[in-house]
């Protein structure tokens, strides 16, 4: 049933964490006092998600995108981050969204954010091992013994770092959209609720310039990732 449902959901996959983030924006209690702990406690957390991914793409990249918005994939892939938990993407993306909740500073957004995606998640997942299994059989019954679902396996992680050569171009011309959204988000959050809050965003003048310094940082950067693919100056990644 589960992986029936992931089958649904990994049509509009692209969809569905955006969709969380105008939970963020629901009245309820606040998680801090103060909105720039709640800031800076998430873009932390968020930017671990995405060293995740980055690490996940750099060190060996597995083409899970499907085909005919259907699962697909071309190999099992097993090195990398992929020797240490069998989702490092979910679990990259996971944090981001969890530090955009505790950016949101609501207990609502937390409430109803998290479980919502960790569900959308789960269901995903199901239908990507469903199809794994049918297609690669022992194989990925081995795989699966060997490497957690979720949580990371730490133990090797040197090693694997060692053998593996980090290709970040590929990071780049893979990865760029996916900062520029989490960052500007994350901005967006911090600003509305510097605005909420007892002092306000005219008090608040040295803050709101880091983030605008941050979100514009992450703009350029954008647009030269976007340029040099357009540009197809490095090549094949």
């Amino acid at each position: 049933m589960l992986a029936n449902i992931g089958d649904f959901l990994f049509r509009y996959r692209n969809l569905l964490f955006p969709l969380c983030l105008p939970l963020a924006f629901l009245p309820g209690p606040r998680l801090f006092d103060e909105a720039l702990v709640a800031a800076a406690l998430g873009f932390a957390a968020s930017a671990v998600g995405e060293l995740v991914r980055a690490s996940t793409i750099g060190l060996q990249y597995i083409v899970r995108g499907g085909r005919d918005r259907r699962v697909y994939a071309n190999d099992l892939v097993t090195g990398g981050l992929y020797s240490h938990t069998r989702n490092p993407m979910y679990v990259g993306n996971m944090l981001i969204l969890v530090g955009l909740t505790i950016a949101s500073n609501s207990w609502a957004c937390v409430a109803v954010a998290i479980p919502f995606y960790a569900f959308v998640c789960a269901a995903i997942v199901a239908a990507e091992e469903r199809y794994l299994r049918g297609r690669f059989g022992a194989d990925f019954d081995a795989y699966c013994r060997d490497v957690p679902r979720w949580l990371p396996r730490l133990s090797g992680i040197r090693s694997t770092l060692a053998d593996h050569r980090f290709n970040w171009r590929r990071v780049v011309i893979k990865e760029y959209g996916t900062p520029l959204g989490w960052i500007w988000a994350w901005g967006v959050l911090v600003l509305w609720n510097l605005e909420r809050s007892d002092v306000g965003v005219a008090a608040s003048r040295p803050a709101v310039l880091a983030v605008g310094t941050v979100m514009a940082a992450i703009l350029a950067f954008w647009i030269f990732a976007r340029i040099t693919k357009k540009s197809r100056r490095w090549g094949s990644v």
